[in-house]
C-alpha cells in the first residue's frame, strides 16, 4: 500500500522513549508500506513520516486554537448554551487562564513531541542509506526538526537536543535554544533545494531563510519570555534584514495580486508561498480553517448538502474596530483583503436562482444578513429551472428558524453574547470543493510562510533598529500594492510600530501569527473583550500535565513552567 505526503504514518517513537525539476514536476514523497524496497523507496519512507503530522499541527483546535483564540482576533464563547462549551476550555484560553490539562495544550505538545521524534528516527535512519536522496533528506529531516523546535520554543519556552534515538532529550531554553536552533537551521541552508524544485510544502531554501528571520525577529522574545520589555538586538535585525534580502533578491516567491488565492483551492501554485502544509494529496486532509467560523446553516458546496459550517469563534469587535478606525468613514471592505464578495446574491436580494457552478460563498470578515443555499429536510431547494435556490439563512438546523444567520459585531461571553449569530464570522481559506462533510478533504495548503510576511518582517527590522520608518513604510506599501485583482488598499502616508502592528492584523489575520505578533509588540498583557488578565507568566502555555508525569522517573528533567 503507498500513500503520498502529507497522510500520516502510522508508526512514530515518543520522544521520550529510547537532480532539478520544474514546480510541475515536484518530487512527492511516498510512504510505502511493502517488503524489497529500493533505496530511493526506503529513503522516501523515512523522509515522509517527518512532514506527515503538519496537518494535524495545524488544526482548528490545536495551533490555530492555541495562537488565535488567546488573542484579541478570536473568541469562542460557549454558542447557544449547547455547542463548543468543552469544559470552559475556549473560555479560558480566550482569558489567559489555561491549564496543564487543557487537551488542546496536550494535542499541539503531543504532535510536536512525535514530529520532532520522527525527525530524529528520520536523520539515524538515512545515515546508512545508499540512495542519492539521502544527504538531502537528512537535511530536511534536521531543518524540520529544528522548525518544531522552534514552534516549541515559542509556545512552550523550551526546545529538545536529541541525536540518538536511545537517548534522552536535552532541553534547553532562552538564548541556548535560540543558537541551537539558529546552528541547524544555518547547517541545512547550502543543502536543501530551491522552491523551484521541491515546492512550498516542502522545506526548501527560502523557506529556511523566513524561518531563520522569523527567529531572530523573535529572539528578542525567546531569550527573556517574561521581560517588561524586549532587547531587539542590532546584530538580530540586521539577520533579520540578511535574510528577507535574500528571499526577495532570489526571485523564487512573488506577491500575489489576488489575496484570497493565497488560500484558495488551487494555492499551491501560487507564487507567493514560500512553506506550507502541503494537502493536495491528502484526501482525508485537514478542512476545518475553512467550516470552524461560519454558520452551521452555511452550506458553501451545491454538490454536498451535508458540508456545513459549526458557529465557532468570531472576531472580536476590538478588532473589527480596528479596521474602523483604519478607514474611517470608509466601509473597511475597501480593503480587498476584508472582503470578497463572490455573487451578487448577497447583495441584491433579487438574484435567488444560482447555477451550482457559480455558487460560492463570500470570503474574508462575513457581516450581517448572510445569503447562501436553502436546504429543508436535508436537501437544497431547486428552482423552476433546475438552478440552486439562494436566499436569507436562518438558523433551521439548530431548531431555530426565528434566529436569523445575520452576524453582528458583539459577541462575548454573556447569554445574549454566546448566541449562534453573534460575532462576525472569516470565511479566508476557502472551503473544500470535495468536503462532502466540511471537516475532511482540504484542497488548500495552509500557509506556514508567505512573501508578504518577508516584506513585513523587514519592515520591522528596520524600524527597530534604527528606527528607519521610511524604508519600512516603502515595504508595507509594496505589499499594499501588490493587490491589484481588484482596488489595492490606498497607500500609508506614515509608518511607526503601531501602525505596523495594526497592518500585519490586517494582512494575516487568521493566520496563526497574532499571538507571537502580541507578545513581540508589547500588547498581549493587554485588555480586550472578556480578556484582562495581565500575566506576563502567560506568555507561553503550560507543560501538558501528562508529559511532566510521564518524565516523573527523572527528577527535575521536565519542570513546568512558571504561573502554572
Amino acid at each position: 500500500m503507498k500513500k503520498k505526503l502529507p497522510l500520516i504514518f502510522a508508526v512514530a517513537g515518543m520522544l521520550f522513549m529510547a537532480p532539478g525539476c520544474t514546480d510541475l514536476e515536484e518530487q512527492v514523497l511516498d510512504e510505502t508500506l511493502q517488503a524489497n524496497l529500493s533505496p530511493d523507496e526506503a529513503a522516501n519512507g523515512l523522509l515522509a513520516p517527518v512532514y506527515a503530522l503538519l496537518p494535524n499541527l495545524f488544526q482548528h483546535t490545536t495551533y490555530f486554537a492555541l495562537n488565535e483564540i488567546t488573542t484579541d482576533e478570536a473568541i469562542l464563547p460557549y454558542r447557544g448554551g449547547t455547542d463548543w462549551g468543552d469544559n470552559g476550555i475556549y473560555l479560558a484560553l480566550h482569558q489567559h487562564n489555561t491549564t496543564a490539562t487543557d487537551p488542546n495544550v496536550n494535542n499541539t505538545w503531543g504532535t510536536l513531541s512525535q514530529s520532532i521524534s520522527r525527525s530524529i528516527t528520520a536523520i539515524n535512519g538515512l545515515k546508512n542509506s545508499t540512495s542519492a536522496t539521502a544527504a538531502l533528506y537528512t537535511a530536511e529531516a534536521r531543518g524540520m526538526r529544528a522548525y518544531y523546535n522552534m514552534i516549541m520554543l515559542d509556545m512552550f519556552g523550551v526546545a529538545f537536543v536529541k541525536d540518538d534515538p536511545n537517548a534522552v532529550s536535552v532541553i534547553i531554553r532562552g538564548e541556548e535554544a535560540v543558537k541551537y536552533i539558529e546552528s541547524e537551521l544555518l547547517a541545512i541552508e547550502p543543502i536543501v533545494q530551491p522552491k523551484s524544485v521541491v515546492g512550498p510544502g516542502r522545506l526548501n531554501q527560502v523557506a529556511v531563510w523566513g524561518l531563520l528571520a522569523r527567529l531572530n525577529l523573535n529572539a528578542a522574545v525567546y531569550r527573556n519570555i517574561y521581560a517588561p520589555t524586549f532587547e531587539f538586538r542590532a546584530e538580530d535585525m540586521d539577520k533579520v534584514i540578511q535574510y528577507t534580502d535574500k528571499i526577495i533578491a532570489s526571485g523564487q516567491a512573488k506577491l500575489s495580486p489576488d489575496y484570497f488565492s493565497i488560500f484558495g483551492n488551487q494555492n499551491h501554485s501560487n507564487q507567493e508561498l514560500i512553506f506550507a502544509v502541503d494537502q493536495r494529496s491528502d484526501l482525508n486532509g485537514h478542512n476545518r480553517l475553512a467550516y470552524f467560523s461560519i454558520s452551521g446553516d452555511q452550506f458553501p458546496l451545491a454538490a454536498f448538502p451535508a458540508a456545513n459550517g459549526t458557529d465557532g469563534p468570531g472576531i472580536t469587535s476590538d478588532f473589527y474596530q480596528s479596521w474602523v478606525q483604519a478607514y474611517g468613514a470608509v466601509d473597511p471592505k475597501r480593503d480587498p483583503r476584508f472582503y470578497q464578495e463572490n455573487m451578487s446574491v448577497y447583495s441584491n436580494a433579487a438574484d435567488t436562482c444560482v447555477k451550482d457552478s457559480d455558487y460560492k460563498i463570500n470570503r474574508g470578515i462575513l457581516r450581517g444578513q448572510q445569503f447562501g443555499a436553502l436546504r429543508v429536510n436535508g436537501a437544497f431547494l431547486r428552482c423552476p429551472d433546475g438552478r440552486l435556490k439562494v436566499g436569507k439563512l436562518s438558523y433551521v438546523t439548530r431548531n431555530r428558524a426565528d434566529l436569523p444567520v445575520s452576524f453582528g459585531e458583539i459577541v462575548d461571553f454573556t447569554t445574549a453574547g454566546s448566541n449562534y449569530n453573534t460575532g462576525y464570522r472569516v470565511a479566508k481559506y476557502e472551503f473544500g470543493s470535495e468536503s462532502n462533510t466540511g471537516r475532511n478533504k482540504g484542497d488548500a495548503d495552509i500557509v506556514i510562510l508567505r512573501l508578504a510576511d518577508i516584506y513585513m518582517m523587514r519592515a520591522e527590522a528596520k524600524l527597530r533598529k534604527g528606527n528607519n520608518a521610511a524604508a519600512a513604510l516603502a515595504d508595507v506599501n509594496l505589499v499594499r500594492a501588490s493587490r491589484t485583482a481588484t482596488a489595492p488598499p490606498p497607500a500609508l502616508t506614515t509608518m511607526n510600530l503601531d501602525l505596523l502592528f495594526r497592518e500585519r492584523g490586517f494582512e494575516f489575520y487568521w493566520e496563526m501569527l497574532r499571538r507571537s505578533d502580541m507578545i513581540r509588540f508589547g500588547k498581549y498583557e493587554g485588555k480586550w473583550t472578556e480578556k484582562t488578565n495581565a500575566d506576563v507568566k502567560k506568555r507561553i502555555f503550560p507543560i501538558p500535565q501528562t508529559a511532566i508525569d510521564g518524565a516523573s522517573n527523572t527528577p527535575g528533567y521536565l519542570v513546568q513552567n512558571e504561573g502554572y
